[in-house]
C-alpha cells in the first residue's frame, strides 16, 4: 500500500456512527490482543465493550468526544477522549486539576505504522487542549511494548498501574499521563 502523499482527515464522531465505531472498535482491539488472551475472554470484552448501542451511550455521553481518522472518505482509526464526571476518582498518579482520559486509540491493521495513530495523537492533544484540559492520561497494556513507546514518543510517563479486567483475567495497565502545557490551541 502506498501511502505516500495520503491525506489524512480527522472528524469528530457524531450518533451515526455508533454502527461504524463499534465495528472498528472490535475490529482493532480484536486484531491487537487476540494472539496474547483466550478466545472466551476475548468475546466475553468485546461483547461488553463494542456493539452499536453501547457506542450510542458513550457518543450521547456529554464527556465523550470520539475522533475519526479517514482516509479517501475510509475509516482508517479512531480514538475516544473522556471527561470523567465531577467526583470520580481517578487512578492514583493522575495529577492536573482538569484531566482528560485517552480511552481509546486504535488504527486498523492496514493502517498501522502509517500515520494514523500520530494524527490521531495530535487530534487529541490539541481537542484536548482546546477543551481546557491541563493532562491527559491513559492506561496502557504492560505488555504492549509497541504502544508504550509510541506514548513515550509522545511525551507521556508511567505515573501509575491499574487493573484491566478483560474477561476473567484481571491485567495490569501502566497508568500513563503528559502536561498539555506546550499544546497551542
Amino acid at each position: 500500500m502506498n501511502t505516500e502523499n495520503v491525506e489524512i482527515h480527522i472528524r469528530h464522531g457524531s450518533r451515526a456512527d455508533n454502527v461504524l465505531l463499534a465495528e472498528m472498535g472490535r475490529v482493532t482491539f480484536y486484531d491487537s490482543f487476540a494472539e496474547q488472551n483466550t478466545p472466551e475472554n476475548m468475546a466475553a470484552y468485546l461483547a461488553a465493550s463494542f456493539s452499536p448501542e453501547i457506542q450510542a451511550a458513550e457518543l450521547d455521553n456529554p464527556g465523550s468526544l470520539f475522533l475519526i481518522a479517514e482516509v479517501n472518505n475510509t475509516p482508517a482509526g479512531y480514538a475516544r477522549l473522556h471527561t470523567a464526571p465531577a467526583g470520580q476518582l481517578l487512578p492514583a498518579g493522575v495529577t492536573g486539576t482538569h484531566p482528560v482520559e485517552l480511552v481509546r486509540i486504535y488504527a486498523r491493521k492496514e493502517w498501522i505504522g502509517k500515520g494514523i495513530g500520530a494524527a490521531l495523537m495530535k487530534a487529541c492533544l490539541e481537542e484536548a487542549a482546546a477543551r481546557g484540559h491541563d493532562v491527559i492520561w491513559l492506561g496502557v497494556w504492560e505488555h504492549n511494548p509497541r504502544a508504550i513507546h509510541f506514548y513515550q514518543k509522545w511525551g507521556f510517563r508511567v505515573v501509575g498501574s491499574q487493573i484491566f479486567q478483560l474477561g476473567d483475567d484481571p491485567q495490569h495497565d501502566l497508568v500513563m499521563q503528559r502536561s498539555l502545557a506546550d499544546i497551542e490551541t
